[in-house]
């Protein structure tokens, strides 16, 4: 079982960038695909991308071009870089770790973070 902490939301004008860490113990992020996720209020959560373990990675369209997610096995951390920050980015973003290669769907993913707050105003 890996645990995850998400870190690096807060409050950013639109057009602006954030970056979010997921710092994992307990297992080491290299045995697994790293997922994020977001949750706006009254919204189911919705998928924003992953990266497996061999380096793929997948976005969804909805913030393709404007958010990267990368790795660092050495510091068992996996970030989320947010540029282009727009009002509907507004969520609380969740990261998460699944023992498959290519989902993204939220059931599979069996160890998640207790979320960070991302606020984009106007």
């Amino acid at each position: 079982q890996v645990q995850l902490v998400e870190s690096g939301g807060g409050l950013v004008q639109a057009g602006g960038s954030l970056r979010l860490s997921c710092a994992a113990s307990g297992r080491t992020i290299s045995s697994y695909t790293m997922g994020w996720f977001r949750q706006a209020p009254g919204k189911e959560r919705e998928f924003v991308g992953r990266i497996n373990w061999s380096g793929g990675i997948y976005y969804s369209d909805s913030v393709k071009g404007r958010f990267s997610i990368s790795r660092d096995n050495a510091k068992n951390t996996v970030y989320l870089q947010m540029n282009s920050l727009k009002p509907e980015d507004t969520a609380v973003y969740f990261c998460a770790a699944s023992r498959s290669l290519y989902t993204v769907v939220p059931e599979d993913f069996g160890s998640w973070g207790q979320g960070t707050q991302v606020t984009v105003s106007s």
